[in-house]
């Protein structure tokens, strides 16, 4: 047999065990039958990402751009985060994508807080209000490009990260 083709029988061999081996792991720590396709789309995604990452910054410019209805997005990130409020002034998108697309994916950041209150001891029924608690969020959206900017659909808003930055709490929650 030619030696090529032996390379690429222990190629294939060795990815059928390691594909066996990642379901039955899978088995294992869920308790449930595994979902080949969320699994084979996973690693996909993975090696994907890795060949992203390995190819460099050839086209990884963020650009920043405006955002045309910023006071309907934060509240849409306020509402859909659980904030009790967003800094307005903190609100800026950014792409990697060209800007002479209809349509473009942007990534949006923001700081929000949280206003954390306790009650007291039982016996006076005293509230406590103690200092906001500050977070960073960040999001991702698909926005049409309009004159001067983007408007972003609300609809297609995702929160992707919920960062907290300052607690009050020794403990950090």
């Amino acid at each position: 047999m030619n030696s090529a083709v032996k390379y690429f029988l222990l190629f294939i061999l060795c990815v059928v065990f390691f594909e066996a081996g990642i379901i039955s792991a899978n088995t294992i720590v869920s308790g449930e039958p595994p979902d080949i396709g969320k699994l084979i789309d996973m690693q996909l995604d993975g090696i994907n990402s890795l060949i992203h990452l390995l190819q460099g910054s050839q086209n990884n410019t963020q650009t920043a751009i405006e955002i045309n209805n910023e006071n309907d997005v934060a509240q849409a990130i306020q509402n859909k985060s659980e904030m009790n409020g967003v800094n307005l002034q903190s609100l800026s998108a950014h792409t990697n994508e060209s800007t002479r697309n209809e349509n473009i994916t942007v990534t949006i950041t923001l700081m929000a807080y949280k206003t954390t209150t306790t009650s007291g001891n039982s016996s006076n029924g005293s509230i406590i209000i103690k200092p906001d608690e500050t977070y960073s969020i960040t999001a991702t959206a698909i926005g049409k490009v309009e004159s001067g900017g983007i408007t972003v659909d609300l609809n297609s808003i995702v929160i992707t990260t919920v960062r907290k930055l300052y607690s009050n709490s020794p403990n950090g929650t």
